[in-house]
């Protein structure tokens, strides 16, 4: 029994895999093989990418938490942990937000933390 050639369904996924593949530089862009490795590797990447683009966030967010919190005389970990005993539930993303473009709303829960601290203290 003779192996057909693929006909229209091996020109349709050849054709998907050279347009992802749009973009790319020398001959992963036009040749079928060197497409399918370059897209394989590319997607590999992205997924990759993504999951390490939450962390990079994350530190960011800290970053500017922490940077913020020390102008106001406090360090990252007993602001962080002063919010939690109060009751204030914001995430790092807001905080970070906070710090970076209200710097006086940031400093009154600092003012707050503070507060929450000196009267434990008491």
């Amino acid at each position: 029994m003779r192996v057909k050639s693929g006909g229209p369904h091996r020109r349709q996924r050849r054709k998907s895999i050279l347009k992802l593949a749009k973009g790319f530089r020398g001959r992963r862009k036009n040749t079928f093989r060197r497409g399918v490795e370059a897209v394989d590797h590319a997607l590999q990447n992205a997924t990759i990418h993504r999951k390490q683009k939450k962390r990079n966030f994350r530190r960011l967010w800290i970053a500017r938490i922490n940077a913020a919190a020390r102008e106001n005389g406090i360090s990252y970990s007993r602001f962080m942990s002063g919010l939690k005993q109060a009751g204030v539930q914001l995430d790092r993303k807001v905080l970070a937000e906070l710090a970076w473009h209200d710097p006086k709303g940031f400093a009154s829960l600092v003012d707050l933390v503070k507060s929450n601290e000196s009267a434990k203290a008491a």
